[in-house]
């Protein structure tokens, strides 16, 4: 992104050039005007064939990005029909122009068992930018009392103990959220937050961020451990192959086309509902883990960035993350966490003397960090 910016800002620091005629301007040296003649041409050239890879896409504004000039990934063995059928409609999902509404929002979804107990700072994070967000709220095991505007007569339609960890009712959960934040076609990005994730930045730093790329945040490596690769299961052959397996934290940000998607996928859903799930064969799979980043690679794998906007601390190598007291909170660690622009994955082949094995490095931004509650907490 500040690549970007650089770009725009060179773009006026030409048209400043302009300037006076006077005939001293004649003499500076002649490496001057050819540089500028070619930047002048790398622009009009970048203006009349916009880029199409998500990769320049991630650098220039996604409202000159388009990714239907993809190639179409060529298959290794004869589709099913159901296999036909998904990638026809996906692909042309893909291949739809973005409509830019005049007033484009995100989506900020919160997944929750009750109420929300940093609502009172998501209220100040969200002040006077009312015109370019919209809440929603699946809260699953009781109605949420709410502190803030923002959130009042926010909540979703969900039924009491609806969703249960590790089990693919959390994956329906997601699902519920991203249809209610579809209804508005104004909404172009959707983030997916959970009760204990707060913000890292302010409103119009998170806007700007989201709203100016054109991928999607989702955590997406290839683990072959036993909690990675081990919990494949082969029933998922032949459109989920092993080779296609990947994992990832749940908390994403999607933009439209692709929240689109996953409300319009049933083939690989059902595979994930089926054969993914808490002790099947033995094995413990998580679909909240493995559905959206298998997904995404297997349709999609230059639009995602492998990477979530929400930090979350696994170095504890315990099935929940890092719990942060009152006192643990500082200014210090906040400017740790922002300061992150790598990020890492945890991969669980490691020796049982060794904490944790490091992969895939890719450059990353914190946008919120999610902290497992504790009593007192909440203020």
């Amino acid at each position: 992104m500040k690549t970007a910016r650089a770009w725009q800002l060179g773009i006026k620091d030409m048209l400043i050039m302009s300037g006076s005629r006077q005939r001293t301007h004649l003499k500076r040296p002649i490496w001057i005007i050819v540089l500028v003649s070619l930047v002048s041409v790398c622009l009009i050239g970048a203006y009349i064939y916009p880029p199409r890879g998500s990769a320049a896409c991630y650098i220039f504004s996604s409202r000159d990005c388009s990714i239907y000039e993809q190639p179409i990934r060529v298959p290794t063995r004869e589709l099913t029909d159901d296999e036909t059928a998904a990638q026809v409609v996906i692909r042309e999902i893909l291949k739809t122009p973005p409509v830019h509404p005049k007033n484009p929002k995100i989506a900020f979804m919160f997944l929750t068992p009750g109420s929300l107990p940093f609502e009172k700072l998501w209220d100040k994070f969200f002040h006077g930018h009312e015109d370019r967000f919209t809440v929603y709220v699946h809260a699953s095991s009781e109605k949420p009392a709410h502190v803030s505007r923002y959130f009042v007569g926010r909540d979703i339609r969900s039924e009491k103990n609806s969703v249960i960890w590790g089990k693919i009712s959390m994956v329906d959960a997601e699902k519920r959220l991203l249809g209610h934040a579809l209804e508005d076609p104004d909404n172009q990005h959707f983030v997916l937050l959970s009760d204990s994730c707060v913000p890292l930045h302010n409103f119009d730093y998170v806007y700007n961020y989201l709203m100016f790329t054109n991928i999607s945040y989702i955590d997406c490596f290839q683990d072959p451990g036993p909690h990675g690769n081990g919990r494949y299961s082969d029933h998922m052959m032949p459109e989920v192959e092993i080779k296609d397996f990947r994992k990832g934290a749940q908390w994403f940000s999607l933009k439209r086309q692709h929240a689109i998607i996953v409300m319009a996928d049933s083939l690989y859903y059902t595979k994930f509902k089926h054969y993914c799930r808490p002790g099947l064969d033995g094995r413990n799979c998580y679909a909240d883990e493995h559905y959206l980043p298998t997904f995404f690679h297997m349709i999609d794998p230059t639009g995602i960035a492998n990477w979530s906007v929400t930090h979350v601390d696994w170095s504890e190598g315990k099935w929940h993350p890092k719990a942060y007291r009152a006192q643990d909170i500082s200014y210090e660690l906040l400017r740790n966490i922002t300061s992150i622009d790598m990020s890492y994955h945890v991969t669980s082949n490691a020796k049982k003397d060794e904490s944790t094995l490091f992969l895939e490095r890719s450059e990353a931004a914190m946008l919120f960090i999610r902290e497992e509650i504790l009593p007192g907490n909440s203020e």
